[in-house]
């Protein structure tokens, strides 16, 4: 789990300075996505595991993203060829930001998942 000062630090630094910071992506493994996506009722398969990378690479280069609209454009860019956004919520139907970043074993962007938005409480 990502320490919050180091997080807090990371964001008021350069990108290239982060990842010094953020040195718990170390402890993430693919075994433990492949369980935390059983329990999500996903079967992991290369798809899968290609776009938790990009999302990994993506968070080791830049920091934490200050939201997740500058994320999922980076997705849908990578994944044009694929579909783009509509292949990653085929992959991800929780969202490819909030439940990859989840079993990518990354904090989602803020904002991300406000239980109030478009739901019944």
């Amino acid at each position: 789990m990502l320490d919050i000062n180091k997080l807090v630090m990371a964001e008021n630094m350069a990108p290239c300075d982060a990842d010094a910071y953020l040195n718990d992506l170390e402890n993430w493994s693919e075994d433990m996505a492949r369980v935390q996506a059983a329990q999500e009722g996903i079967d992991l398969t290369e798809e899968h595991l290609d776009v938790i990378c990009t999302l990994r690479d993506h968070f080791a280069e830049c920091g934490p993203a200050q939201n997740a609209r500058s994320i999922l454009r980076v997705l849908e860019e990578t994944y044009q060829d694929q579909g783009g956004r509509k292949y990653l919520y085929t992959l991800f139907p929780r969202g490819p930001i909030t439940q990859g970043c989840r079993l990518a074993g990354l904090p989602t962007p803020s904002g991300n998942a406000d239980p109030s938005f478009g739901s019944v409480h």
